[in-house]
């Protein structure tokens, strides 16, 4: 759709972007730095084990010339004598083996790291379309694989054209001054010191080809100013959709404050701004609980059920305030209110021991001292 609306693809990439690439098999990843590797490991590999791998070869051959009589001729022995020679062998070339699959592992690791994808080994009817692979070959990418392989053989034809030249009169000299078995050894050093500098000039492709893999990889991911609103709303909802959520959290919020304003012991009040629900457990342990709270209209719809249940309504603006911006519904009052709130409960209790058995009005503590760090202007 954005690629439609000619915009540009001019935004980098966001997490989820590069995270549903990875799902879908998409990671950086080159070729040459994979070949590079694994190449020169090998050489290394066979310049330190190649003697010892061909000598253990050689023993086995000479072996299978030296077989005994009884060996031949017993119907179990063969099996169990090729049998042996089977593993000395797999064990001869196991390191050299084994290490190549490690560095087959361990290379990924150096571009993209490990990915594995289900998705990318889906069969998909988009990859049998002829004229998609015609693109492919003709196209951008197939140019420049071409230039590529052009570079990289060049390269090769050049070196091995210098070693050539090099190492020819060397290697012809062998057999004149050394024994076959030594000449055989000879050539074989200089063979794999070959393969080892031919294998070393492949850096050179290496060095172009990871920085511009790593810049194609960027580049496909980009995205549009669209493609980031539309993931935006897709990651973190529609914004009026989030809206209408919140209001109607809100509002369910509410309704439940307002079930627990009949249960309150006292509401404090501003009086006509602020409105806060106390309700004290005087058989417990903790403090006193604000069960709810509100301005404006929440704190006149709150003095409306209080005065319909019979909770008593005392007018303490500081105090109604200090309750308001310290302390969330459902929490219990801060330490530094208790002395100040229990003036207020003791007022409340006498007016309720009053109701229920007569006696003088008590009159309102005049002198709440709500402490400055909680007082609000």
């Amino acid at each position: 759709m954005a690629e439609d609306s000619g915009q540009d693809k001019s935004e980098e990439p966001t997490g989820k972007r590069v995270s549903d690439a990875r799902k879908k098999g998409q990671v950086p990843r080159s070729k040459e730095l994979d070949t590079f590797v694994a190449l020169v490991t090998a050489s290394v590999m066979l310049i330190f084990l190649g003697k010892e791998i061909a000598l253990g070869l050689m023993q086995l051959m000479q072996q299978q010339f030296q077989i005994s009589r009884e060996i031949i001729f017993d119907p179990k022995s063969p099996s169990l004598y090729f049998g042996q020679v089977l593993l000395d062998g797999i064990l001869l070339v196991a390191p050299f083996i084994l290490t190549m699959g490690l560095v087959a592992l361990i290379t990924p690791m150096m571009m993209g790291g490990w990915n594995f994808s289900t998705e990318s080994m889906q069969p998909k009817l988009s990859k049998f379309n002829l004229l998609k692979g015609f693109v492919r070959m003709f196209g951008t990418q197939g140019l420049i694989e071409l230039l590529k392989a052009i570079f990289k053989t060049g390269i090769i034809l050049f070196v091995a054209k210098i070693l050539f030249d090099y190492y020819l009169p060397e290697f012809m000299g062998l057999s004149a001054y050394h024994s076959v078995k030594a000449a055989i050894y000879a050539s074989g050093d200089i063979i794999v010191l070959c393969l080892l500098i031919l294998s070393s000039t492949l850096i050179l492709i290496v060095m172009v080809d990871v920085p511009y893999q790593l810049w194609k990889y960027k580049k496909e991911l980009k995205m549009t100013k669209q493609e980031v609103k539309d993931e935006s709303k897709d990651t973190e909802g529609n914004p009026q959709v989030k809206g209408r959520i919140r209001q109607l959290q809100m509002a369910m919020a509410q309704g439940r404050m307002m079930q627990d304003v009949p249960e309150a012991d006292v509401i404090v009040t501003n009086p006509s701004h602020f409105a806060v629900a106390l309700k004290y457990d005087q058989l417990g342990a903790g403090a006193p609980v604000l069960v709810a709270k509100g301005t404006e209209l929440i704190a006149a719809q709150i003095r409306n059920i209080a005065l319909g249940a019979d909770v008593p309504l005392v007018a303490a603006p500081p105090l109604a305030r200090a309750l308001y911006f310290s302390t969330e519904v459902g929490d219990e009052i801060p330490s530094g209110l208790f002395l100040v709130v229990a003036q207020v409960l003791a007022y409340v209790y006498q007016l309720k021991a009053v109701k229920t058995h007569g006696g003088e009005k008590p009159s309102m503590p005049k002198d709440l001292q709500v402490p400055d760090e909680f007082r609000q202007s």
